[in-house]
């Protein structure tokens, strides 16, 4: 039987991720994954590419890495055009949109090919697991098992990459570096999202309420926990808020009064990097919890409690933030000895 994705088919999909609750940014990130795989059959099509992923003479650019980068793109043999913006949450906007259906139909030779082509393409293992299984959850939803590809083997690493661990003494020059440029929000934002281990899409819940009752109730992923806010951050919290004349509802909002952005929160930090002193590897919202998952386990040595404060429902994932680096990976070798 042969198979084919329309933009129909994609609707429908994004309907029922929708209504299975999944968040915005992840619906998102799974439909511009289903159309990066989309305009890469476009290009085997065109004869740019062949299925095993390979780039044909006088390909040009390849429009799979466009999609998958988010940039805009004119078009692949007509059936992509910029833009359509479907409606509710407008998770379609600034993305290609089908017009018709993919030039060649999915089977699994096309899935497996996609593989092919991410892993010659350079991206991470882990990445491309992510795509695979955004492709495989939308076959999934087709019933069209028989596409389904295999993930790629990864062992665990018993280690973390060193370049890409926030030490305290980074994350101290960061706050330092905020409070000299008078950025007071982004100094208290960062203190914030470490002391609490939030994540950043959990910044919204951090509240004029939340710091009253020093708790802040987080719903996201389907799951509803509390964390406590410490009596520290609750004053600085409040002598904000009071200084921006903040009385009620979110605590970091822009000028216009909405609450900052993934990308503007991440833009804000990486500008501190170079006054800091701090490789911009290293400087990401989720590097705060991890630094303040690794000092929280120094402190209470407890692995399940750890999980239930950072929200993780499986204990293998907490374990990837208490990895050590391969800087004292390698001394703990050097310990045992056993070179004469």
């Amino acid at each position: 039987m042969a198979y084919w994705i329309t933009e129909e088919k994609m609707t429908s999909y994004r309907e029922h991720m929708v209504q299975e609750e999944l968040a915005p940014d992840t619906i998102k990130k799974y439909l511009r994954d289903i159309r990066a795989f989309a305009a890469w059959l476009e290009e085997c099509a065109a004869g740019r590419r062949g299925k095993n992923g390979e780039i044909s003479p006088g390909g040009g650019q390849a429009g799979a890495e466009e999609v998958l980068s988010g940039r805009e793109q004119p078009g692949t043999e007509q059936r992509f055009s910029a833009g359509k913006l479907l409606p509710d949450d407008g998770i379609h906007k600034s993305e290609a949109s089908l017009e018709e259906k993919t030039a060649i139909p999915v089977d699994k030779e096309a899935s497996t090919g996609w593989k092919t082509h991410l892993t010659k393409a350079g991206y991470a293992p882990s990445t491309i697991n992510a795509m695979l299984s955004s492709l495989n959850g939308f076959f999934e939803f087709l019933g069209w098992e028989e596409c389904r590809v295999k993930f790629l083997k990864i062992q665990r690493r018993a280690f973390r990459e060193q370049e890409k661990e926030l030490s305290r003494t980074e994350y101290e020059r960061l706050l330092k570096t905020a409070r000299a440029n008078g950025n007071s929000r982004l100094a208290l934002l960062l203190e914030t999202i470490c002391a609490t281990g939030i994540r950043v899409s959990e910044v919204k819940y951090i509240t004029v309420e939340a710091f009253s009752r020093r708790r802040a109730d987080i719903s996201l992923k389907g799951k509803i926990r509390t964390i406590l806010l410490p009596g520290k951050l609750c004053k600085k919290l409040r002598d904000y808020a009071r200084k921006q004349n903040i009385t009620t509802g979110e605590i970091f909002i822009t000028r216009k009064g909405t609450g900052m952005s993934r990308c503007q929160i991440w833009r804000e930090m990486k500008k501190l990097c170079g006054k800091a002193g701090v490789n911009p590897s290293k400087v990401f919202p989720h590097n705060l919890r991890h630094l303040f998952a690794r000092t929280f386990y120094k402190i209470c040595r407890d692995i399940v409690k750890l999980a239930d404060v950072l929200g993780h429902s499986r204990i293998e994932t907490t374990r990837i933030y208490l990895m050590s680096t391969g800087e004292n990976h390698a001394q703990q070798m050097e310990k045992l000895g056993l070179v004469s």
